[in-house]
Formats: structure tokens, sequence, C-alpha cells
């Protein structure tokens, strides 16, 4: 019973940071507005535990600043800052997959090519957050795949600081469409064993993501 309760409460956290994440990064919530644990719990429908862990899980992600007797802040996020971290994220994943192309098992291969083939139906119905999950799975086996725990485990770190908005730039357009196009053209290089093409691609797949969370932010703000 107490891991069902538990299970709830971290789904709810969940809940609770992506709607926080999407209002943040769109512009609904601007910079220094603060965020208060009652009011949100009211809102949501929780009590403020789930709340607290998904203003912890923000502040980690950069998005919300804990102050001390003043609770979570929206943080200012600059354009220039925001490609700075995308541009870094782009080479570490573009290391990994070099790296990948040559030291991945067979087993390996198979799960990327089996997770990549099962978005297709998530692209199809336009699942946002389904794809978001997909997505995470298909860069944590590329990881993996490096054989290099230190390397992975930097890749990981990143990651999670930027999922916030590699999980919003999911919703601009036909992102998620081509986003998977551009998965298949590194699995494509990966196969013919070719790193250096499929760690251009994965680093081009990157930069892309960037460009659509600009425009989907620029197209939130005029709004």
């Amino acid at each position: 019973m107490d891991g069902e309760v538990i299970e709830e409460r971290e789904l709810l956290s969940d809940r609770i940071h992506n709607a926080l994440t999407d209002a943040i990064t769109s512009g609904s919530l601007a910079a220094g507005t603060a965020l208060d644990e009652q009011e949100l719990a009211s809102r949501f429908g929780a009590s403020r535990t789930p709340v607290r862990e998904a203003l912890r899980q923000l502040a980690f992600n950069g998005l919300v600043e804990l102050r001390p007797r003043r609770g979570a802040v929206v943080t200012r996020m600059t354009p220039e800052r925001i490609a700075d971290m995308f541009e870094t994220t782009a080479e570490i994943e573009a290391m990994c997959t070099r790296l990948a192309t040559y030291r991945m098992t067979l087993l390996e291969r198979s799960r990327l090519i089996d997770l990549h083939e099962s978005s297709a139906a998530i692209v199809e119905a336009g699942d946002v957050d389904a794809y978001d999950a997909f997505n995470r799975a298909f860069h944590e086996t590329l990881y993996q795949a490096t054989h290099n725990a230190f390397m992975a485990e930097q890749a990981l770190g990143i990651r999670w600081r930027l999922s916030a908005f590699r999980r919003t730039q999911l919703r601009h357009g036909e992102r998620i469409r081509f986003s998977r196009d551009e998965h298949g053209a590194i699995l494509a290089a990966m196969a013919q064993g070719d790193g250096e093409s499929a760690a251009r691609h994965m680093r081009a797949h990157m930069l892309n993501a960037a460009s659509a969370l600009g425009r989907y932010i620029a197209e939130q703000t005029d709004g």
C-alpha cells in the first residue's frame, strides 16, 4: 500500500513538473514570478509534498530558484544561455554517438532499432508526452552503448539539466516527426559503421532541437 502511495505521489509530482515546465519555457510564467506551494497544491488538487518535489526538480533543471524564506521564483533564462546549453549537449551527444557506433553490442543495436520502430505509432498519434519518454530511452541507450561509464554519466547529467527544454521543443509544429526522421539518419550511419557521419547527424539533430525550441518560445511570446 505504501508503495502505491509513493508511486501515485511521484506521478502527480511529474504532472505538476511537466505543467510548470511548459508554462515557464513558453513564457506563460514570466521570470521573477513567485511560485507559492499552497496555491500550486490547490490548483493541482495535491498536497504540498508532490509540489515541493516538482519545484526541487525545476530548480535542478535551472527553471526556478529556491530562495530561503521567499520560496520558489522563476529564473530568467536568456536565449544565449539556452543556445550555450544545447551547443554543449550537441557535442557530448555527438561524441557518445561516435563511440557507440564502434562499441555497441548486437543487443544494444537491436534495442535502438526496436525503440526507433516503436516510435512510429507515437508520432502518428501526435503524443508529445509519449515521444518525450521514448526520446529519453533512445538517447540513454546510446549513452550506455559507449561502454564509457564516465562519458555516459556526464551525458546523462547534462540531459537532465536540459530535460525541460528538450521536452518543450517537441511541441513545435511537426518536430516529433522530424526528430524521428533524424533518429533514422543517425541509425543508418551507425549501421554502416560510419561513426563520423553518425556524430554529424546527432550534432545536427540536437541543434535542430534548439532551433525548434527557439521558434516555439517566439510563437508563444508573440501570441
